[in-house]
């Protein structure tokens, strides 16, 4: 029997990289609080609960963002529907890479993911807020 080859995380996360916008850290912070932004938190509750998250963002758990995403879905969010640059992030921005290609793939412009993710957002002293989700 022929061995399986499977697709490494490391190539999925290098092929999304190269077909979505990366924002930085210093470019991030600039965008927090601006009507056409809306930062999406990819991270598990218990992640956020732990650290918190960028002021504003919005929680889309990555095993729902498909759904959330999709008009057709019982499970769509209206705000996936506004005119507006979604900048995904997680803790280390894998997540987050693969969540901004799947969105780009979905038809979902623009969107962009943040370098580094929460955690080099916490080393640049980037705001957080801590209130639920």
């Amino acid at each position: 029997m022929a061995e399986k080859t499977i697709k490494t995380v490391d190539s999925m996360v290098a092929e999304a990289n190269e077909q979505v916008r990366i924002v930085s850290v210093e470019d991030a912070k600039t965008m927090v609080g601006n009507d056409d932004v809306t930062f999406i938190d990819v991270r598990d509750v218990r992640e956020i609960a732990k650290s918190g998250r960028i002021p504003g963002a919005r929680h889309v758990p990555r095993g729902m963002l498909e759904f959330w995403i999709d008009p057709a879905s019982p499970y769509y969010k209206d705000f996936f529907g506004e005119d507006k640059t979604f900048v995904f992030y997680c803790a280390a921005s894998w997540r987050s890479a693969l969540s901004a290609k799947t969105a780009q793939d979905m038809g979902l412009t623009p969107v962009a993911h943040l370098e580094g993710g929460l955690g080099e957002w916490l080393k640049a002293d980037g705001p957080v807020e801590t209130k639920e989700a």
